[in-house]
């Protein structure tokens, strides 16, 4: 099955899509990548998943990536006597470490690393942001606290500190747990939440020991400082609108959209933009005319894929909310602006070999009838590089790794296929005019583009550019062996 939009559809798999039917049935309306979420659901629930998108990827023989997020640290108040109490602005709250059941005075918050970093001036929010206090005085074991804005707050309800980077690692124990199961089931990225800092990344990548890519959740106002640092560290990026839009003014989070986007753009890694994009369709057959703006402004900046959470996850129109973000893309990558904003937003500075090959390719296809860009490579860096020129031709990614290949179905506009290793060069052309009439790319009579390295079938040897038929005589008639 041949996709025609270049951006790639994230779903999130949970009750409304657990069986085969509804998972083939997204898969046909335009997911490229399944999410399990690890907030939710049993082990057996997401191995039951895992299994019947396998068996859907077999069927279909196109590749198709599942990845696995991690819920992260929930630091979380305690309970009350009563249940819930009402906070008044400009009233005296305190949050301690006794256990004892909370009532309009204090709470619990058993989270001392908090109290650890805490200081008077501080933000503690309260329910999504909904309570906001002002911390007035604070110790090991208790924070003092003004009301600023009141609300209920009730049992167990999530608390943010938007303010200091908190000494908690981005991994619990169930993390762990949830990061070896994964792992061992066989996805192919781990989403990160909670990161605040690089180590936070490389204590997965340890853990996950090469198994699986690692994606970084930016949903803190200290990741987004820590934003190039934490890019370099990571594989890929999700740009996780919720949380930020708590513990930053919802103001700032579009240009901190935008400026995510543009960095992992740069550093040639998928970017996904993710978050309340067609929240309606959780209950509504139709969305909003600003969510569809919203996810139209994510494909213009240029993301490699937008994302649904709740709408396929748990909504009543799940396959219908797939089917309106593929509308979408469509509508858009068909828009003459589209171009010249992805045009004019290509700053690339080029400092390897394979930096010049992938422009030389691009270059050539924009110049001339070619019809498709393809690339062979071992660890997809060199599909990923095409994929940051964002070229007006589709990207065909070719390679004997099914990892790899799987891999690449977060990053924009590549279509993948698994081949045979390659040994010499003649055949990885051959095999290249093979994937491109076979898909529907380009006929006998058109030309492509073949990048590839020299010696096949080592990482990070992209030396090659060959502008070739699609007529397989022509090209053992003319090519060197």
């Amino acid at each position: 099955m041949r996709r025609l939009r270049n951006v790639k559809i994230v779903a999130t798999l949970g009750p409304s899509s657990s069986d085969y039917e509804t998972i083939k049935a997204l898969f046909e309306a335009g997911a490229d990548v399944f999410r399990l979420n690890m907030s939710h659901g049993s082990h057996e629930e997401q191995a039951a998943r895992h299994a019947i998108i396998r068996r859907i990827e077999a069927e279909t023989g196109r590749p198709i990536a599942i990845l696995a997020d991690l819920q992260g640290p929930k630091l979380r108040v305690g309970t009350f006597a009563r249940g819930s109490e009402e906070l008044e602005e400009g009233a005296a709250f305190r949050f301690d470490l006794d256990p004892a059941e909370g009532d309009a005075s204090r709470v619990c918050l058993p989270h001392r690393e908090i109290f650890a970093a805490l200081e008077p001036g501080a933000t503690l929010l309260v329910n999504d942001g909904k309570i906001r206090l002002k911390v007035e005085d604070c110790g090991a074991d208790f924070a003092d606290c003004k009301v600023t804005t009141g609300g209920t707050i009730s049992n167990r309800k999530g608390v943010n500190v938007p303010d200091v980077v908190l000494p908690l690692a981005a991994l619990s124990d169930k993390d762990r747990a949830d990061l070896e199961f994964a792992c061992e089931l066989g996805v192919d990225w781990l989403a990160l939440s909670f990161v605040q800092r690089p180590e936070d990344v490389e204590e997965a990548r340890g853990l996950a020991k090469g198994r699986a890519a690692i994606l970084s959740k930016i949903e803190k106002p200290a990741a987004v400082n820590a934003y190039p640092a934490i890019l370099a560290a990571s594989d890929g990026i999700m740009v996780a609108r919720g949380d930020l839009g708590v513990e930053l003014p919802v103001h700032s989070v579009p240009p901190i959209q935008k400026r995510l986007v543009r960095g992992a753009r740069a550093a040639a890694k998928p970017v996904i933009v993710a978050t309340q994009m067609l929240e309606s369709m959780i209950e509504s057959p139709m969305p909003t005319r600003a969510e569809v703006s919203d996810v139209a402004t994510a494909i213009y900046e240029g993301a490699d894929a937008v994302m649904l959470s709740a709408e396929s996850a748990a909504g009543q129109y799940p396959v219908e909310a797939v089917r309106t973000m593929d509308n979408v893309a469509k509508s858009v990558e068909s828009d003459p602006t589209y171009r010249q904003v992805i045009e004019a937003s290509r700053r690339v500075e080029r400092t390897s070999i394979a930096d010049g090959i992938v422009a030389a390719a691009r270059e050539i296809a924009e110049a001339t009838d070619i019809h498709a860009i393809c690339c062979f490579s071992q660890s997809g860096r060199t599909a990923s590089l095409v994929a940051r020129e964002r070229p007006n031709v589709p990207i065909i990614a070719l390679s004997p790794v099914t990892a790899t290949l799987r891999r690449l179905c977060l990053t924009w506009g590549v279509h993948c296929v698994l081949t045979d290793a390659i040994e010499r060069f003649k055949m990885a052309v051959v095999s290249a005019a093979r994937a491109a009439r076979d898909y529907g790319f380009a006929t006998e009579k058109d030309q492509i583009v073949v990048t590839a390295g020299v010696p096949f079938n080592v990482k990070g040897t992209t030396n090659i550019l060959r502008v070739a038929p699609c007529d397989e005589r022509l090209i053992f008639r003319t090519d060197p062996e």
